[in-house]
């Protein structure tokens, strides 16, 4: 047990206690109790008798990014949240059972990932066929290319879209299908929820129609906004709000502490895993003295959470118990395999792996032995010199075992379209560098570069030390790294993503100065085309392309 000293009246009067809690669900579950003020307006300790608790239990997700193999999974998850009682699955947390507990499901957003439209239509379903209430709109959400196809994915489901800082263009055909918030109404307990969307989402996005209709607000009028529609629903009578943020970590902690009257912030954007609960990590208190808390859940749909929250009469946190479920632990149910197959089709099967070494743990700055066949994909089946492929672009990996088109288009998921490009020596070297400055930023992002037909040495603190040049022959030709050649050129296999300036890898330009081909197809029907020809079974294992010293 961690206990957390009492802290002094009129600044924050509460006592902190971490508790380990079994759970039949496999969770790492954390215990917090949280003595709290009895009335919201006054900042001394209560002195008489625990008021009637309102029991609540929050399964939230966020930044699933299409990934229909763990869709399926968080729905079985899903269906156990519904079916086993929360005073069983929790059964140190709800003491008192003889009130009802009130069980929620929520998302953080980038539910969505690329721009298959399919895979939207799926990602959408998903969100109704596990029943979640809200989510908010996420900077992938923004993947859908066309306005009237993310329309109708929001006019064809139950669950809302909120985001109180995405503004709409008036004539776009997304007007008033957003809504800032939102009121969860059962009778004898309402909940506010308020949806936050990224104030980098513009950046973030390929430029596409959809983007085009949005324009978002910065970090600080979005907390005034906050601000403002937490005073509304308060006037409605609600007392227990959430936000639904995918405004990134760093943000989310300024919301906890300056706008008052939020009591959870269910985040995502920035991927972290936030497990339990812990006063400064995930624990804050407002600026009146009532605490806040932050989940997140990860990345990629890995991670499923389980919020217990007990709020006193007043709609103050009393108690919290946060649990992280690992989604690799159920099963996918057959039933819904089949219906996302009555939406996508039977997967083709195209090759067989005998052996796969384990995906990094972190695919943003690490070699990839499974990213490295997308991108021999991408070289050798448009013939090019070199091929390039941001780590971003890499969503899961292969396994033992058959190998489908559902597989490979689940580890590369986008549909962005695929150009021959040409690019001089010195774009190459310095795009790489821009890849390599991932190591020392917040989250690892944008990600470094995966490679066809070159081979990088850089150190840990992201400084490239050698790059070579293999050619068609398989002979190396080392490049100056510090004085690349600006004439020499090389054609490129690469996205339009990479191509058009995204995450600024090279420099935005007019494409007709270096673009050669420009193709309807995305990389994984080159993958698929590829894997298709090598000899089977495959063995998926890193080549050393890709390497760290310290």
């Amino acid at each position: 047990m961690i206990n957390v000293p009492n802290i002094k009246p009129y600044t924050k009067p509460y006592q902190t206690n971490v508790q380990p809690q079994n759970n039949p669900m496999p969770a790492n579950s954390n215990q917090t109790s949280v003595n709290a003020p009895a009335n919201k307006t006054i900042t001394t300790p209560p002195t008489h008798s625990e008021p009637k608790l309102t029991h609540t239990s929050w399964l939230y997700v966020n930044d699933v990014h299409g990934k229909m193999t763990n869709m399926e999974r968080i729905h079985h998850i899903s269906q156990e949240f519904e079916k086993i009682p929360a005073e069983v699955y929790s059964a140190n947390f709800f003491t008192n059972t003889a009130q009802p507990i009130h069980k929620f499901k929520v998302a953080s957003g980038d539910i969505i990932l690329g721009a298959n439209y399919l895979h939207n239509k799926v990602a959408s379903k998903f969100m109704d066929w596990t029943g979640f209430l809200a989510s908010t709109i996420g900077n992938h959400e923004l993947d859908v290319a066309k306005p009237d196809d993310l329309a109708k994915l929001i006019d064809d489901s139950k669950c809302k879209m909120l985001s109180i800082n995405l503004d709409v263009d008036k004539e776009s055909p997304l007007k008033s299908r957003i809504q800032k918030s939102m009121i969860a109404d059962y009778g004898n307990i309402k909940v506010g929820l308020i949806g936050v969307s990224p104030s980098d989402m513009l950046e973030r996005g390929k430029m596409n129609d959809t983007l085009k209709e949005f324009s978002i607000k910065d970090i600080d009028t979005t907390i005034n906004l906050i601000k403002d529609e937490v005073k509304n629903l308060q006037n409605q009578g609600i007392n227990i709000i959430a936000i639904l943020s995918h405004s990134g970590n760093k943000n989310d902690k300024r919301i906890a502490k300056e706008v008052e009257g939020v009591d959870l912030i269910f985040g995502a954007h920035t991927h972290e895993l936030i497990e339990g609960i812990k006063e400064g990590k995930n624990l804050f208190y407002s600026k009146t003295g009532e605490p806040v808390i932050i989940t997140q859940a990860g990345q990629d749909g890995e991670n499923v959470g389980i919020l217990n929250v007990d709020f006193d009469e007043n709609g103050v946190i009393k108690k919290a118990q946060n649990n992280i479920i690992k989604t690799r632990k159920f099963t996918r149910p057959l039933y819904i395999k089949d219906t996302v197959e009555s939406i996508l089709g039977k997967p083709e099967v195209i090759g067989k792996v005998k052996s796969a070494t384990p995906p990094p743990e972190n695919r943003l700055i690490e070699s990839n032995a499974h990213a490295n066949i997308i991108v021999d994909a991408m070289r050798k089946e448009l013939g090019t010199d070199i091929g390039i492929l941001n780590s971003g672009n890499i969503r899961g990996s292969f396994s033992e075992g058959p190998v489908d088109t559902r597989l490979v288009s689940d580890i590369t998921p986008f549909e962005d379209k695929m150009w021959v490009i040409n690019l001089t020596e010195k774009q190459i070297v310095d795009s790489i560098k821009v890849g390599l400055k991932s190591l020392t930023t917040p989250a690892n992002k944008p990600g470094i570069l995966y490679v066809s037909g070159l081979k990088y040495k850089a150190n840990k603190k992201g400084d490239l030390l050698e790059i070579e040049f293999i050619d068609k022959d398989n002979k190396a030709h080392k490049i100056d790294v510090n004085n690349p050649d600006p004439n020499k050129k090389y054609t490129v296999a690469c996205d339009d993503f990479y191509a058009t300036g995204g995450n600024n890898y090279i420099k935005k330009d007019d494409p007709k100065n270096f673009v050669l081909k420009q193709y309807d197809f995305d990389k994984d029907k080159l993958a698929c085309d590829y894997i298709k020809k090598l000899p089977q079974p495959l063995e998926i294992k890193d080549d050393g392309r890709i390497t760290f010293v310290d």
